[in-house]
């Protein structure tokens, strides 16, 4: 009896990878070993990436709270705690929003918490 391979299988399966690699430079977009390999490292940088753009936000509106928290005379960390003692539960993205876009209602929230 002869082997049975399933090539439409195999062959979309190569195909999917080559469409993926679509751009890549040189051998990595129409070589399956190599492109299989460039995609793979790729997915996971994909996924990496995902994680790192979380801690890159935070450090981002942390940055921003800082500045505009400076500006009134006071450190971020004396700030974040003493939003935290009079149960101000505002997170850094809504803060650092509210000082980028609308610096009066942050100067009152910071005058408040001083």
């Amino acid at each position: 009896m002869p082997r049975s391979v399933n090539a439409v299988a195999s062959r979309a399966r190569r195909k999917r990878i080559l469409k993926a690699a679509k751009g890549y430079y040189g051998k990595r977009k129409n070589v399956y070993t190599v492109a299989k390999n460039v995609m793979e490292k790729g997915l996971t940088y994909s996924y990496v990436g995902r994680k790192v753009k979380k801690r890159d936000y935070r450090a981002l509106w942390i940055a921003r709270i800082n500045a505009a928290v400076r500006e009134e005379g006071m450190k971020y960390s004396e700030f974040i705690h003493k939003l935290s003692e009079k149960n101000i539960n505002l997170n850094r993205k809504v803060l650092a929003d509210l000082a980028m876009n609308e610096p009066e209602t942050f100067r009152s929230l910071v005058q408040s918490v001083k």
